[in-house]
């Protein structure tokens, strides 16, 4: 089954979005140039449930990560950890850091394994072509990082990339993508061009699940592609699984996070332009029609549309489940805790 997308179905929630405190950060959220974070990610926490959370929270525009406090209507910003320590000719090379999941005492966070966004085409093909290559592969990797489970913090002093202990770095997923028939046309392109571009990282037993804002296939289906974590950071052989969702034409992933069994998926928009339609679905991790648990609201800020980037299960009743979401473009990702249909 296909959604249909109807232009302007969710204004009418605009409403709702007025009424959703944003939540307050303490201390700062730090993005690029050690300003404010604009361009918040992707957050996970050390516990599913309660409150305070030991979460890492990630900026996409930094080559690090930082350690948060989540209480009921506040995030306590902490420790910045360097990730990475990639140049080209002397010029730091971003993560591009686009998801973060937890499980058994590791945080991963996933690059966005793309081309570099280059809205403005300052990027020339041919005479860029060595720093292009040197970004996608700043960007394609998957990074592990061993924490005290009832602190989230690393285990010893946090100093340079070398100096951070449980540190592992993996490249091999980029592999499986230029492997799988589906995905393997549309990677280093652009995401104008419907190119790879990784939005979500979530958790399932022993598998990793990546969430592909694009390619969205023949504009029908989000991509998602799933392997074991022994395949990635240990020598067990590739047994990577690609699933097609039908979330919408022309939406993609946006996140991911694990939650009742399966996959909370943060639905969105591939492209920046068109239908803005956003959407919280669950995903069983089996089959292709997951099921909708809400059309998110409208939310803007000094008159920008704001793009829903990052989702995190915080408790439910027998009747909603109450979801905290982070946006693209709002100070501090502009946190807000909104209801859905408990799946």
């Amino acid at each position: 089954m296909v959604l249909l997308v109807v232009p302007g179905l969710w204004l009418p929630a605009a409403a709702t979005a007025q009424h959703e405190r944003v939540w307050r950060v303490r201390d700062k959220l730090v993005g690029k140039d050690n300003k404010k974070s604009v361009d918040v990610s992707g957050i996970a926490c050390t516990a599913d449930t309660g409150f305070p959370r030991s979460c890492l929270v990630i900026d996409d525009d930094v080559q690090s990560a930082q350690l948060v406090t989540l209480k009921d209507g506040e995030i306590v910003a902490g420790t910045s950890i360097r990730l990475t320590d990639d140049r080209f000719e002397g010029q730091w090379l971003e993560l591009d850091g686009e998801g973060v999941a937890y499980a058994d005492g590791f945080f991963y966070v996933i690059g966005s394994h793309g081309h570099p966004r280059d809205k403005d085409r300052t990027l020339d093909p041919v005479r860029d072509a060595a720093k292009i290559r040197a970004q996608i592969i700043a960007a394609s990797q998957v990074i592990r990082l061993r924490v005290d489970p009832a602190t989230g913090r690393p285990l010893t002093a946090i100093g340079t990339v070398s100096d951070v202990p449980g540190l592992a770095r993996t490249t091999k997923l980029r592999a499986l993508i230029l492997a799988d028939p589906t995905l393997a046309p549309f990677a280093d392109k652009r995401l104008e061009a419907n190119g790879v571009t990784i939005e979500g990282i979530a958790l399932r037993g022993n598998r990793l699940f990546a969430g592909f804002r694009g390619p969205v296939p023949n504009d029908e289906r989000a991509a998602i592609l799933s392997v074991s974590l022994r395949a990635l950071f240990e020598e067990q052989a590739p047994d990577a699984t690609l699933h097609l969702l039908a979330l919408g034409r022309g939406r993609g992933v946006r996140d991911l996070a694990a939650f009742a069994g399966g996959l909370l998926v943060l639905a969105g928009p591939m492209a920046d332009t068109g239908d803005g339609r956003y959407s919280v679905y669950w995903w069983d991790g089996m089959g292709d029609t997951p099921k909708l648990l809400k059309d998110l609201a409208r939310y803007r800020e000094k008159g920008i549309d704001l793009k829903p980037e990052a989702i995190l299960p915080l408790d439910r009743t027998p009747a909603s489940l109450r979801v905290l979401v982070l946006f693209d473009g709002a100070k501090e990702g502009g946190p807000r805790a909104i209801e859905v249909a408990n799946p």
